[in-house]
């Protein structure tokens, strides 16, 4: 590298929060974007969705994606809307996942605007929504799949390879080279030990790390498969509905692993079981064609789908929803913020019989922490929904390493970085993380404001 060059990092995303990753780095007016996540959770973050990026988007030259989350793909459909036009990286299954997450975002943005402008209750005249389904696939052609642990040349002087990373089918975590610099950006990192993902890969030399947080303070309880069935068998005892709001990529196989494997053990009753996501039956689809990116045989995945039956058409969610016979519905969104779960919480979320059963990290302003938090009414399509249910929450799902497990990813490092920017979480977390890299490693740490650049 040129002793002139200079590298900046602008934190657009995911600063603050635990939603909408976008972390900007130039490099002599070279700019290359680190994920394009949307923003979720409070009213104040999604309605920066709607604002222009703060960077000359016809000017990015690259996008290196992380993995298919919303909240690191979700921007993609309007960052090709305001005029991007170069490669998208990312490896085979994350494109996959990509594609199926952006075609859901669309498609149900769409059927909000149509409900809010029939309802009357958007500000929009008429009610639009953020991106369509033809704006999502006008993405696609952009996609350029790269394979695990191969250098691939950006430019003179500057490339990029991808590690393994669990948390999610398709994740890594991305080592930019640029000169002799290497900056690592850990995308989300996954557990150790996940009942199906490999561990997560870790990296050994950093001159620069951008890492995540969003479990920084906190340390994830073991015996999850167990608790599981506790809090099942409980619910079960009042012959209703149990109601598990999943995040369609890896919770809702995860689930639906715990839960075949309880029903075979003898630990819960013999009871149907649905997944009511198409794009969690879709991502199933992607767990069989890459079966080199996790631990589920090819006989399991096909065992596991013929005993869950799989809901597809929306006509039959709401035939599922009426039937009142004692039932394990897995749907998604993960915190309720969309999605068909929302159909289920019209039917059920008045039922003293019924349990809500919350299985994964809840954002700030959304339905899951709402109801996490005592909320005596819901407000579902404009309509306020009083809530009886049982509401129950389930710790050790998450697909996000632990502070532990953070702290082991940063282990195998032979030397100090000169900097390290913690990201993707919430004050507490953030801070968590940031305390203990120090105690461990003696390592300094800064957690970056939104919209806050660093020349490096």
């Amino acid at each position: 590298m040129k002793e002139e060059q200079k590298i900046k990092i602008k934190f657009i995303g995911a600063a603050g929060t635990v939603t909408g990753s976008k972390h900007l780095i130039v490099i002599d007016g070279k700019k290359i974007l680190i994920d394009c996540g949307l923003f979720q959770g409070l009213k104040e973050l999604r309605l920066r969705n709607w604002e222009p990026l703060p960077f000359d988007v016809p000017a990015l030259d690259y996008v290196i994606l992380t993995h298919g989350h919303l909240d690191h793909v979700g921007h993609l459909p309007l960052l090709v809307k305001q005029g991007f036009k170069g490669i998208i990286h990312a490896t085979e299954p994350t494109i996959d996942i990509a594609k199926l997450i952006l075609t859901d975002s669309a498609r149900i943005q769409e059927e909000d605007a149509e409900r809010a402008e029939h309802y009357k209750y958007s500000k929009h005249k008429p009610a639009k929504p953020l991106y369509t389904v033809k704006e999502a696939e006008a993405v696609f052609p952009l996609f350029r799949s790269e394979k695990l642990d191969e250098w691939i040349e950006l430019f003179s002087g500057i490339s990029f390879r991808y590690r393994y990373n669990g948390h999610i089918v398709g994740a890594t975590f991305v080592e930019i080279k640029i000169g002799e610099k290497i900056i690592v950006f850990s995308g989300d990192i996954g557990r150790g030990d996940d009942p199906l993902l490999r561990d997560p890969q870790r990296p050994t030399k950093a001159n620069v790390i951008v890492i995540e947080s969003t479990y920084g303070d906190r340390i994830h309880p073991s015996g999850t498969k167990e608790k599981l069935a506790e809090i099942l068998n409980l619910a079960m005892q009042k012959k209703g509905t149990i109601i598990i709001p999943s995040f369609a990529v890896e919770r809702a196989q995860l689930l639906m692993f715990y839960l075949w494997q309880l029903k075979h053990e003898g630990k819960i009753p013999a009871i149907q079981i649905y997944l009511d996501s198409p794009m969690g039956v879709s991502v199933l689809d992607v767990f069989k064609r890459y079966e080199d990116w996790h631990k589920l045989s090819a006989e399991q995945c096909a065992q596991i789908t013929k005993e869950i039956k799989m809901v597809k058409k929306l006509e039959e969610t709401g035939r599922v929803a009426q039937d009142k016979s004692a039932k394990i519905i897995i749907a998604a969104s993960g915190m309720a913020s969309g999605g068909r779960v929302l159909t289920y919480f019209e039917e059920y979320l008045g039922n003293a019989n019924a349990t809500i059963l919350l299985a994964g990290y809840q954002g700030e302003g959304t339905r899951g922490r709402s109801l996490l938090e005592g909320a005596k009414e819901i407000k579902l399509h404009g309509k306020l929904f009083p809530v009886k249910a049982t509401i129950a929450q389930i710790d050790g799902l998450s697909a996000h390493a632990d502070q532990t497990e953070l702290i082991h990813w940063l282990s195998d490092l032979k030397e100090a970085p000169e900097h390290i920017f913690i990201v993707h979480g919430e004050k507490a977390g953030a801070e968590g993380l940031k305390n203990k890299i120090k105690e461990t490693f003696g390592y300094s740490s800064v957690i970056p404001r939104a919209g806050q650049a660093f020349e490096i």
